[in-house]
């Protein structure tokens, strides 16, 4: 490598994540709305530059607390973006990582130094995003319709308990698609992916519920 080679020169990294949730069978991803230049007042997905001292897991722990808030969220690296020109500063290569939670157990913060605004999207009513970002996030919807037969990116998802019902609605949300809900549950129990609490879920004007919590060590499996 000759470093005084000028082809070298100015890259950097960034890191993304595609962060999505559930709510009411409704599907979301988290965005940011940027505060500064380039693309200033465009909504992107949550991330930054890594710095130099730093490895990518750090640089992406870091950009989601400042730009949010939130600690310890679980999120899995799925893809590279390098096209030259992705960034109008210099050369940034995109390392994109996906994640969900549960938008009910986690605060955002709406504005930091560098942004304006946080909120929960719906899928079909993302607005217009900067950067490669919708490319980005198209990726990351179709990564993680194949992950969600895994339990262990499911359970962030959800609290300690649930219902098979909130389970059926986030399946049929994430994979934009009416599931018989029948024979979901029949498979779902068949399979020992969840087990019962011996619980009851009340809610007004609603009828009882059981509530259920995920089994440990399971493995990936198709429930549909």
């Amino acid at each position: 490598m000759d470093k005084s080679n000028p082809l070298y020169k100015n890259q950097g990294i960034h890191v993304m994540l595609a962060l999505f949730t559930v709510e009411d069978g409704k599907f979301k991803v988290l965005l940011i709305k940027r505060k500064n230049q380039p693309y200033k007042d465009k909504w992107i997905l949550v991330g930054g530059a890594a710095y130099n001292n730093e490895d990518v897991k750090t640089a992406m722990d870091r950009e989601i607390f400042e730009k949010t808030g939130m600690k310890n969220i679980r999120y899995k690296m799925f893809d590279v973006f390098s096209r030259p020109d992705r960034s109008p500063i210099m050369r940034m290569i995109g390392i994109a990582h996906v994640g969900v939670i549960d938008c009910k157990r986690v605060k955002i913060i709406k504005e930091t130094s560098h942004t304006q605004d946080a909120d929960w999207f719906l899928i079909d009513r993302v607005p217009e995003l900067g950067y490669d970002h919708k490319e980005i996030l198209e990726k990351a919807i179709e990564y993680l319709k194949e992950q969600i037969f895994d339990s262990t990116i499911l359970k962030d998802l959800f609290p300690e308990t649930f219902t098979i019902p909130e389970v059926h609605k986030a399946y049929e949300g994430i994979l934009n698609k009416k599931i018989d809900r029948r024979n979901f549950r029949k498979r779902l129990l068949a399979l020992h992916i969840i087990e019962d609490t011996g619980m009851i879920q009340e809610k007004p004007q609603t009828k009882p519920a059981k509530l259920y919590r995920f089994a440990k060590d399971i493995k990936k499996v198709n429930v549909i």
